[in-house]
């Protein structure tokens, strides 16, 4: 049976997917109302390190990541960390990736497609927002500070499929550069070519909002309710009821209890990711991941961001005060030029157990879509997850079925 396209949505997420979405569906001529519930930019949409990380088409959810979680947990030093207090929503969620990378292959399959259209998606956004300058196709550095790691670290990525990017070594005149912008050694780099970054998250949201207004959306602040009658679903938000043809879930972590609420559950977990950000008047290098450390450095401006850690805990858990002590003394160590007052930051990407997005039609409802659980891949996937949205509702493109939502329910 055909469905017809929408001419109302309601678009319930305000963070870079769902406003991408609500962008595309109304230059298709739907009427669109956003709902946003964070206007103060603080989700993982703006916190993140801004980079396109198109390099990422194996999925997290793998035996190699299960066989190097112990050496990677924050108690030695690592990353990753499973907090005691959390572990009724770490638990299950652990039992599920480990099955899904049983299916890794076909998890890498999906990823692999979505990839693809991963950066020319953000080049026809940047300029339809009015900014191609937002995104900078400069690559990024990979470095490692001991002749052992950068011996490991380089074996390891020339085994790792890559997708559309490319690794090579690092040039003298590059090495030069990486050492003038840091008080520390390293012992080797590599760059990877066709990986990106936005020049600056605040820029971004602004040229999103910019750009939806132009469009003819209706921006609500505040906080949505579904409400499930047979088949249809409505929204309810500063209490009015919206009707329209189509309800789309972008809300990031806040979809899983979105969902919840009309009995649909998602296996949803809150990742959460730290970082810290200072005035710097180093050099303008594209943004550069410290294997060692598990830490990645991005220059917005005259600001320098670090940014790391997989938290598995839940979305209103305290943050975690040791985090950012380590970002101090990573940077600290690596002598990067952090200057004046540090500003600290947390947030949840919102991740599902085999590491791709849900994006598509829920089944058993007339009017309701996902597009959410892009874990650490929302910047990256957020231009084409939105022209993904508008095929599928408006031209009755097919659909993933390895991105179905109800391949958890």
């Amino acid at each position: 049976m055909s469905i017809s396209p929408p001419r109302t949505a309601v678009v319930i997420g305000g963070g870079v997917v769902g406003s991408a979405c609500g962008l595309r569906l109304a230059d298709a001529g739907v009427a669109v109302t956003l709902i946003d519930d964070a206007p103060a930019q603080r989700p993982a949409s703006w916190g993140n390190a801004g980079h396109i990380a198109v390099e990422q088409v194996e999925p997290i959810a793998s035996w190699a990541t299960l066989r190097s979680a112990p050496r990677r947990h924050f108690a030695r030093g690592g990353a990753l960390d499973l907090p005691v207090a959390a572990i009724g929503a770490w638990l299950p969620f652990g039992l599920r990736l480990t099955a899904a990378a049983t299916r890794f292959d076909a998890g890498k399959a999906a990823l692999t497609r979505l990839m693809a259209g991963a950066m020319p998606a953000w080049r026809r956004l940047a300029k339809d927002v009015g900014d191609a300058a937002l995104l900078r196709e400069d690559g990024h550095f990979i470095l490692w500070e001991t002749p052992a790691s950068a011996a490991a670290g380089r074996a390891a990525w020339a085994a790792t499929d890559t997708g559309t990017a490319s690794i090579r070594d690092a040039t003298a005149s590059e090495l030069a550069a990486l050492r003038g912008a840091m008080g520390a050694p390293f012992a080797g780099a590599v760059r990877c070519e066709g990986s990106a970054q936005i020049a600056d998250p605040t820029r971004l949201a602004d040229a999103l909002a910019a750009a939806l207004a132009r469009a003819g959306v209706e921006r609500r602040i505040g906080v949505a309710t579904l409400v499930r009658r047979g088949d249809r679903v409505t929204v309810a938000v500063g209490g009015e009821r919206l009707d329209a043809d189509i309800v789309l879930v972008a809300a990031g972590i806040g979809s899983a209890a979105l969902l919840g609420g009309i009995r649909v559950r998602v296996p949803l977990i809150a990742e959460r990711g730290y970082h810290i950000e200072a005035a710097t008047s180093g050099a303008m290098l594209p943004p550069r991941v410290f294997e060692d450390r598990s830490m990645i450095v991005t220059r917005f401006g005259d600001r320098l961001r670090a940014a790391s850690f997989v938290e598995f805990s839940r979305a209103d858990r305290p943050p975690d005060p040791r985090k950012w002590a380590r970002l101090h003394a990573h940077v600290a160590g690596l002598g990067l030029a952090f200057e004046g007052e540090v500003t600290p930051w947390y947030g949840s990407r919102p991740t599902l157990p085999d590491y791709l997005p849900a994006i598509g039609r829920v089944a058993g409802t007339a009017n309701l879509a996902a597009a959410f659980g892009h874990n650490h891949l929302g910047l990256t996937l957020s231009a084409v997850t939105g022209d993904i949205v508008a095929a599928l509702l408006m031209d009755g493109s097919a659909a993933d079925s390895a991105l179905a939502p109800s391949r958890f329910f």
